[in-house]
Formats: structure tokens, sequence, C-alpha cells
């Protein structure tokens, strides 16, 4: 069974949200089979999307009409597909010409999952510098660091792909000045990421 999920920022993408439904149709799926939310792709509450995965069962495929509209970054993105792909369920995006169950569609999944590791090791090296950039400024002292070196890049990994503070918060189990000061010592800012080509908090 085809299952398709469509996604705009808000009400007024109606022309947006129509042309997805009508790509999604002319590629097979039922209308009764289509799932949408009207909400930023940084949020991490998507209804419509919670209800797509939990509809899907192993042999469906769940179509979307671009990537974008699916993953808030790159690694959530990976993280979606990873999951369905574990669940027995195929992906295919429309404008990417995407489909997990043919070897070209496979082979770009894998391109992709290479992408990410590389934008993960960059982000570890980047925190690295930073703390060592503290450190020879003299700021050794203070409390101790609550937040892990991995844990601290997988959180700047996070927010540079799009996830709110709040919700790096909930996901990572520390509290909100906690994060705000950690982010500090090492100079990450959300101003900082968007001159760097990347999304902020």
């Amino acid at each position: 069974m085809l299952v398709g999920y469509m996604r705009v920022s808000s009400d007024g993408d109606r022309q947006v949200l129509d042309l997805q439904r009508d790509a999604l149709l002319a590629a097979g799926v039922d209308a009764r089979h289509l799932f949408d939310d009207r909400a930023s792709g940084s949020r991490d509450d998507r209804a419509g999307l919670a209800a797509a995965l939990a509809f899907l069962r192993p042999g469906d495929c769940l179509v979307v009409w671009k990537l974008d509209r699916l993953g808030r970054s790159l690694p959530h993105l990976l993280t979606v597909v990873n999951d369905l792909k574990a669940r027995g369920v195929a992906f295919r995006s429309l404008t990417e010409a995407m489909d997990t169950t043919t070897p070209q569609g496979e082979l770009l999944f894998h391109v992709f999952g290479a992408l990410a590791q590389f934008e993960r090791s960059l982000t570890q090296e980047r925190v690295r510098a930073g703390l060592a950039a503290a450190r020879r400024r003299g700021r050794r002292g203070g409390r101790p660091a609550v937040i892990g070196a991995e844990t601290l890049a997988a959180v700047v990994a996070a927010l540079e792909g799009g996830a709110s503070k709040a919700a790096v918060c909930r996901t990572f189990g520390v509290k909100r000045s906690t994060l705000i000061d950690t982010l500090a010592r090492i100079g990450w800012s959300a101003g900082a990421a968007e001159r760097g080509g990347r999304g902020g908090a």
C-alpha cells in the first residue's frame, strides 16, 4: 500500500499543498491514505507525520513529494528512513526520484548517509576546536561541564539541523540554562550557524 505524507509551513500555503496532493495522487496514492501537516519543518511534534508513521505496515511504501517535506534535517531524514527500513517499509521521494526498493535508490540513500556522517564529523571537529580555544583562554574553572563532548556534538548537530533548544533539552535531558551556558562556552550561536550557511536553533 502507498501512503502519502505532505507538509506546508502554514495554512496560507494552500497552493503548495494542492501541488503535493496532485503529485501523490498521480503516483498512485489513494486519497484516503494521505496525511499532512501545516507546520514548520523544524518542529518535532508533527501530528500528521506521527499518524502516517503509525499507519504504515510492513510491505507499505511512504511517498513524499520532496525530501524536505519529510525531514527536519539530513540526519533526521536518515533516521526516519532507516526506521522505515527496519520495519519493512519502503520510501519514495517523487522529485528526487528516490525509491529504496530500487538499487539506484538504495545507493542514493547510502550516499546521503555518508554525507550525514561527514557532517557529524565536521560538527565534532568544530566542537573540539571550540573547547580547545576556550581552554587556551584560561576558561578551565567554574562548574564542571554537564554535557559531555560526544553529547555536545550531537546537540550542536541537532540545533544546526533545525531543532529548537526546547526540543534538544527534552531529547538529551539537559536544563535550558545548562545548554545555553555550554553553547556560550564553545562560542556557538544561531547567528554564526546561519552565516555559515546552515540553519540555526
